[in-house]
């Protein structure tokens, strides 16, 4: 299979922004077992302005566009340079892709993106793909890695999406705040009960929230791509997502067409 996995900056960072160290290598050696089977992955990996406040020892996430974007410029090197140690040592090569949502508006830009992609793909590189949050604009991000990673995995052919958060998945309430709250392990298209269920803005790092991951769902689902929410404390339940066996997540099942 060809499965995108997106990394929230809950699963890769602590509060602070400092790196979430056994977590992080967990996760990649998790990947790396998964790409050693076969499948070919790509990551879209949130945690650049995250580990950027971190390394500038900031108090929190800024609200300014400089500040945001220093962080950010600061932050995906680091960002980088850990996930080239930590493949690295499993035999993997990392690839750097930054995009803007002006490479998804523009057909001829996204062909170039997406033929570098394959290649990098068919050469056994593991492309990291990131939204330049240091030169994004409002008026021309994405906005969030949910959606990006959604249109990555749409553009590329991408068989699964994977959601890695610091949620398990769908619930039928806040778990947060009610302990009846049941888990929807499975959804057969976004209905408005469904939307309604979607909760506020995600963790004071991070970007996003249920919202732009039913957002994200939709986008797969209308394109033929299953996508699934899970929670990334246990990068383990990789394993279990993509080989089909009971996990505690919720699956977005894609419309399927004859």
């Amino acid at each position: 299979m060809r499965i995108v996995i997106k990394i929230g900056t809950s699963t890769l960072a602590y509060p602070t922004g400092h790196l979430h160290i056994r977590r992080t290598e967990e996760l990649c050696r998790t990947v790396s077992d998964i790409k050693n089977a076969g499948h070919e992955i790509l990551l879209v990996s949130s945690g650049a302005i995250g580990m950027g406040v971190g390394k500038l020892s900031l108090k929190e996430r800024p609200s300014d566009i400089p500040t945001k974007q220093a962080a950010a410029a600061v932050g995906q090197c680091e960002l980088m340079y850990t996930y080239d140690r930590l493949f690295g040592a499993y035999n993997h090569t990392v690839a750097q892709i930054l995009l803007t949502g002006d490479d998804f508006n523009h057909a001829d830009r996204f062909l170039n993106v997406r033929n570098t992609i394959r290649r990098l793909l068919e050469l056994g590189a593991l492309p990291v793909i990131n939204e330049n949050d240091s030169i994004a604009t409002d008026e021309i991000k994405v906005g969030d890695n949910d959606t990006l990673s959604a249109y990555v995995a749409v553009q590329t052919g991408a068989d699964l999406l994977i959601l890695l958060s610091d949620i398990n998945g769908l619930y039928t309430a806040d778990p947060h705040t009610d302990p009846s709250a049941q888990l929807i392990t499975q959804v057969h298209g976004i209905t408005e009960e469904i939307r309604r269920l979607a909760g506020g803005e995600g963790s004071a790092l991070a970007t996003g929230g249920m919202r732009t991951k039913l957002h994200a769902a939709e986008i797969c689902g209308a394109n033929g791509c299953d996508m699934v929410i899970a929670n990334g404390a246990d990068p383990s339940i990789l394993y279990a997502i993509i080989e089909g066996r009971p996990a505690a997540c919720t699956r977005f099942y894609a419309e399927r067409r004859d």
